[in-house]
């Protein structure tokens, strides 16, 4: 891989796939969603990693020298917007108003962050690591874009990488080539794209986009409206269950049984069933449940449904094994973030 970045155009990118390109098991590169704060990094020579902060031996490494001195490994994990279907949530709330296609499955090359962080020993005061990259806020250059983090126990799980491969290729520039973090169960946001920096910390991290109500949601329910003090939230760690139906699409028109694909997944508490339903949730069927390629991969779920001719509404439901399932309807919280309700797809039933 080489060390400078193809130009690409210096302003936000923001790409969401039609959920017709979302039924393959593996995302590809070209399908998957594309989400950036600010600019795409361009031609930045003599790319360097480096590691500081609360460590014995600060670190700086090339890509090149961080293949040769750790372990390649590969994890099949799921990436999703914590802003996802962001759009259906009312009444509206600022933000990218994404639709539900900000989400993809992907098989992920890298080496375990945690094995960089044991090169450098980490201070047992550390609690927190900090990422930056050198993207910036669009008119604005020296200001970071974003620049967010982990919890050291994430850091340290053995499923969080430094990427530089996705599906058996080098990861693209709109995909923060060449090294991005991978951290299976979080939101997107904590997966650090174009990553320069390392900074181990003895608390949590305040770089771009870590403070205010940015990627935070409220310990509470809120009413719609409702704006209270930044001090009753916290930052997001973990994604809700969810599924996604891909087949049939919205509009859809079938003549007998009524058969219904999809992918179901989860955070870190796995999924546990998925169920599917033609009349608003009154009866529920469940669904066939295929194995996942790793804990944090999407599961496909499939079922069948013999309807009376008419229109119908097809819903699907998933739940994990704390017995948490979606909502009917989507949480509202000032950022919109979280939206993981029940999705519907209309048609008809030819008779």
């Amino acid at each position: 891989m080489p060390d400078s970045l193809p130009p690409v155009a210096a302003e936000p990118v923001n790409i969401e796939p039609p959920l017709s390109a979302l039924d393959a098991l593996l995302t590809p590169a070209e399908t998957l969603f594309v989400r950036n704060n600010g600019t795409v990094p361009e031609n930045l020579p003599g790319w360097t990693l480096s590691v500081t902060g609360l460590v014995a031996r600060e670190l700086a490494l090339t890509p090149e020298a961080l293949r040769a001195r750790f372990p390649t490994v590969e994890i099949v994990s799921v990436l999703e917007c914590a802003g996802n279907n962001r759009s259906a949530i009312t009444p509206a709330v600022d933000g990218q108003p994404w639709g539900p296609g900000a989400v993809g499955c992907a098989r992920w090359t890298g080496v375990r962050l945690a094995d960089v962080l044991e090169a450098a020993g980490v201070s047992p005061r550390a609690v927190y690591v900090g990422f930056r990259s050198p993207d910036h806020v669009i008119g604005k250059p020296g200001v970071e874009a974003l620049s967010r983090g982990l919890p050291l126990a994430k850091a340290l799980s053995p499923e969080t990488l430094i990427a530089f491969g996705m599906n058996g290729a080098p990861l693209t520039a709109l995909h923060g080539a060449p090294l991005r973090i991978v951290a299976p169960g979080f939101p997107g946001s904590a997966w650090q794209k174009w990553l320069r920096e390392i900074v181990v910390l003895d608390r949590e991290h305040d770089g771009a986009k870590m403070t205010g109500l940015d990627y935070r949601m409220p310990r509470r329910p809120l009413r719609p409206g409702e704006d209270p003090a930044g001090t009753e939230f916290d930052v997001i760690t973990d994604m809700p269950v969810k599924s996604l139906i891909t087949a049939p699409l919205e509009g859809f028109s079938a003549l007998g049984p009524v058969a219904i694909r999809g992918f179901a997944w989860s955070g870190h508490v796995p999924l546990a069933k998925v169920e599917v339903s033609a009349n608003g949730g009154a009866t529920w069927h469940h669904a066939r449940l295929e194995v996942g390629a790793s804990p944090w991969a999407w599961r496909r779920f499939t079922a069948e449904l013999a309807l009376p001719p008419g229109p119908v509404t097809l819903m699907a439901r998933a739940t994990d094994m704390a017995g948490k399932s979606q909502p009917m309807d989507p949480p509202w919280n000032p950022r919109g973030y979280l939206n993981n309700a029940v999705q519907r797809v209309v048609g008809v039933v030819a008779g």
